[in-house]
């Protein structure tokens, strides 16, 4: 089941006895489970039929005493486990002498009981017993972490759910400084959509302007500096990251790097140009195809060999591998920049 269907059956009322929400993307688990502790039950229902725990504080007998009692003057209760990655989950196994009780109560899950487990920052394992019980009683549903090449597409998505249009731009310009924590996307997402009239497209002006990434000095300008072999505005953007360490750490700046002279690799071996093959192949918008052709030319193919193993040289020379001490990383992004474009 997707995300989106998920969240339908949701505001459609369409509830399973049993969910468990896992995976290493916290998004999408505190998506489902606030949804549900939030409409599930009226408020005067709440009192007498929701019971939350915290996975550090509870035992699996507990939860499952309380998942047994019948609801109070309403349809459903809700038992909700949070941080359920931190509970004791017993033996799992099915003999009759010492069956987990677990998986006793998912053979036969009591349908007026809502169960919920939020197994947050890792994948429950799928060999266990009690995970194919979860998936024939209710939901298991991953919440897996998103590549970076993905997010933009993410944040078009997510503002387009809200009756808002992202610039191409301006949504690789939040993936670039924002990463791949979509729990941090949406919250800047939401904070900058207060700002703008519903409708109107955000542009890049509007992201540097409300989510505090500077106009002139970013990972994007860098990146386009570079494909122009401009070395004056690289010198400038690079000496501004050396002065604002904290607000533009080394390593997310060659991870970027590393990313965008990898489909330039990639771009130099596409036979078809067209745009919309490069586009699909690089899993970037059209939109950005010109930038990679204009990166293509100044960088011939065995420069970006080159390119990407200096990347990850410097990456190890970040973590104090290979380097001496004496050099801070504002230097090692110095020199890394001059190394790329000489």
């Amino acid at each position: 089941m997707t995300a989106s269907a998920l969240l339908n059956d949701l505001k459609a009322r369409k509830f399973k006895p049993v969910y468990l929400f896992h995976g290493e993307e916290a998004y999408y688990i505190d998506l489902f489970s606030d949804y549900i502790e939030k409409n599930l039950l009226s408020d005067a229902e709440k009192g007498f039929n929701q019971t939350v725990f915290y996975g550090r504080d509870v035992d699996m007998m507990t939860v499952l005493n309380s998942a047994k009692r019948y609801p109070m003057m309403s349809e459903f209760q809700l038992v909700l486990i949070k941080e359920a990655q931190d509970m004791k989950w017993g033996k799992d196994t099915d003999d009759k002498k010492s069956q987990d009780p677990l998986l006793a109560y998912l053979e036969r899950p009591l349908a007026s009981t809502i169960l919920v487990f939020c197994y947050k920052h890792d994948k429950f394992d799928k060999r266990r017993k009690s995970y194919k019980a979860f998936e024939k009683a209710g939901v298991a549903f991953e919440s897996a972490s998103i590549y970076d090449n993905k997010v933009p597409g993410w944040v078009e998505d997510y503002v387009r759910e809200k009756a808002y249009r992202m610039n191409p731009r301006a949504s690789a310009m939040i993936a670039d400084y924002l990463g791949t924590d979509l729990s941090k996307i949406s919250n800047e997402l939401d904070k900058l959509m207060l700002n703008i009239p519903k409708g109107n497209e955000i542009t890049a002006e509007d992201v540097q302007d409300n989510i505090g990434i500077s106009k002139e000095y970013n990972v994007f300008e860098l990146q386009t500096a570079l494909a122009k072999r401009n070395v004056i505005k690289a010198s400038q953007i690079i000496t501004y990251f050396a002065s604002n360490p904290k607000s533009n750490p080394i390593q997310l700046i060659i991870g970027a790097l590393n990313t965008w002279f990898t489909r330039i690799l990639k771009f130099h071996y596409i036979t078809d140009k067209s745009q919309q093959n490069v586009a699909k192949v690089l899993s970037v918008n059209p939109y950005f195809v010109k930038d990679f052709e204009m990166a293509a030319k100044n960088y011939e193919l065995g420069k970006v060999f080159d390119i990407i193993s200096l990347l990850r040289e410097y990456d190890l020379k970040t973590k104090g591998v290979d380097s001496t001490g004496n050099t801070d990383n504002g230097e090692l992004m110095k020199e890394l920049v001059y190394k790329i474009i000489h």
